[in-house]
């Protein structure tokens, strides 16, 4: 009996060691429970809060006022951004409840970032452009515009390309940063447009009747506004030609047409064939912007010539 007593005993202090070391196995099989129910309880919070907070953003962004609301793709960038944001934050709140060092854990994150940027580099100058064009709304989709040589409509802009079609139908597919780096001109910001035609007159023509004939071209033109009110000068001399310059605003849609037209009506009148005038342009059904100096003096900022 005491031979069993001591065999016992022996294998309780081969399997067991001693009673101390037993206390510290069950007090760490009782911290990692705490710890996974906390951890768990932390991960459940921060998926619950990325989501939450990512639907704020975009609803509160989608309130913003007219001309200051964001566009639809900002919108969404800068959500998902809230929302890994967040998701970062409580993954490492979960492993540092876990017991792991957060050091090592941001000093991983900081190199796998620099690689990550530094492979990448091209893609995310792009994204980067495309923030500052939906923030800042150079142009929108539909827009007429001009950058990098090429100009065209503005089917499609998201944070890495700005897709244009062109007046022949073809695809231009643009990345941001060339289209933010270079120079862009918007053809379709303001309502009205001013229509430059220049041409040159012989000396030897009636040069005051050609000017009043085009003169009044241009305001008898229905899709001419009458303020600023079109205007006939003289912009240079030769020894054998003067060239005339005629001004006329018109709204940012009927601008083809009228200097299609002023020009057509130049050609014949100085080859004097006034008969040969083809009739005026009917006026589109669109209403017309209100008349006046400010409808001009907006459009002044942008000059584009013909």
């Amino acid at each position: 009996m005491q031979f069993d007593d001591e065999v016992d005993t022996r294998l309780r202090q081969t399997v067991f060691g001693d009673e101390s070391l037993l206390h510290k196995f069950t007090d760490a099989a009782g911290d990692l429970a705490v710890n996974l129910v906390v951890g768990t309880i932390i991960l459940v919070l921060t998926l619950w809060a990325s989501a939450w907070l990512s639907r704020v953003t975009r609803n509160a962004l989608g309130r913003l006022p007219g001309r200051h609301a964001p566009d639809l793709t900002l919108q969404t960038f800068v959500a998902s951004l809230v929302r890994y944001v967040i998701l970062v934050i409580g993954f490492v709140a979960v492993l540092q409840q876990l017991g792991v060092k957060t050091t090592s854990i941001v000093a991983v994150l900081g190199a796998a970032s620099l690689a990550i940027g530094l492979a990448l580099q091209g893609a995310l100058s792009n994204v980067a452009a495309g923030v500052m064009i939906l923030l800042f709304r150079p142009y929108r989709v539909g827009d007429v515009i001009e950058t990098g040589g090429r100009k065209g409509t503005v089917r499609a802009l998201d944070l890495v390309i700005t897709e244009l079609a062109t007046a022949d139908n073809l695809k231009i597919v643009i990345p941001n940063n060339k289209v933010f780096g270079d120079v862009i001109v918007n053809h379709s910001h303001h309502e009205s447009r001013r229509v430059d035609v220049t041409f040159r007159v012989l000396t030897s023509a009636d040069l005051a009747a050609i000017m009043a004939g085009i003169q009044a071209r241009a305001v008898a033109n229905p899709l001419v506004l009458q303020a600023p009110a079109p205007s006939t000068s003289v912009a240079a001399l030769g020894e054998s030609w003067v060239e005339v310059e005629v001004q006329a605003w018109t709204r940012r849609q009927d601008h083809g047409t009228v200097q299609a037209d002023l020009l057509l009506a130049a050609k014949l009148l100085g080859a004097g064939k006034p008969e040969d005038l083809p009739p005026l342009p009917e006026a589109s059904v669109s209403p017309e912007p209100a008349p006046g100096p400010k409808a001009g003096r907006r459009s002044l900022r942008s000059r584009p010539k013909a």
